[in-house]
């Protein structure tokens, strides 16, 4: 198990386990898209004694097929689901295409669903759309991530659209406010990790 250190998160002092591994998933395969922006900026804002890991296999899984999932499974799938089982809570950050996810976000969610890498892993996802948008996308990922048993941390659950206006060369936030709130949200799923522990 790993240990614990007192680190200060978010301008206060929590309890969060040492070498924990936040798995960020993005929703898109665009490079530069809002939601790789902010996982960037996720990796750069993570907690003290947290290893944030980006999750870059979305465009090698195939198809889901129930028939293909059985040992052994497709060398795509076995990575994305033991970069899961390795990791203490994911953080997603996804577009909505056409009121829902996207289908290669959804099929990665599929291949997911014969597992038990996700039950009861904390989970929560930041939406980068403007306001008003990307309430599909949330309500899909709640459904799914039910189906999975995912243990999904509402207090983690964060609007931040993008200003591009914010973001600097390195493709991070560098707005201050942001910085605090996606941190936060990094800090609740860590509380809900060593809770789980």
């Amino acid at each position: 198990m790993p240990g614990r250190h007192s680190g200060e998160v978010a301008g206060r002092y929590v309890e969060v386990m040492e070498n924990s591994v936040i798995l960020l998933l993005s929703g898109s395969l665009r490079a530069d898209s809002s939601n790789e922006v902010m996982l960037r900026t996720a990796l750069d804002v993570a907690p003290p004694g947290v290893r944030a890991v980006r999750y870059t296999g979305l465009a090698d899984l195939p198809h889901f097929n129930p028939d293909d999932d059985a040992d052994p499974l497709p060398a795509p799938v076995t990575g994305l689901r033991a970069a899961i089982d390795e990791a203490d809570a994911l953080l997603i950050c996804t577009p909505e295409y056409a009121g829902t996810l996207p289908g290669s976000f959804k099929n990665l969610l599929d291949w997911t669903v014969g597992g038990n890498e996700i039950g009861d892993k904390p989970s929560a996802w930041v939406n980068v759309a403007a306001p008003g948008r990307g309430g599909g996308a949330e309500a899909t990922l709640r459904t799914v991530l039910g189906y999975t048993g995912a243990a999904i941390v509402d207090e983690a659950c964060v609007r931040l659209p993008v200003d591009r206006g914010q973001v600097n060369d390195d493709g991070v936030i560098t707005d201050p406010e942001v910085r605090a709130r996606l941190a936060k949200a990094m800090d609740s799923l860590l509380s809900a990790a060593s809770a789980e522990a």
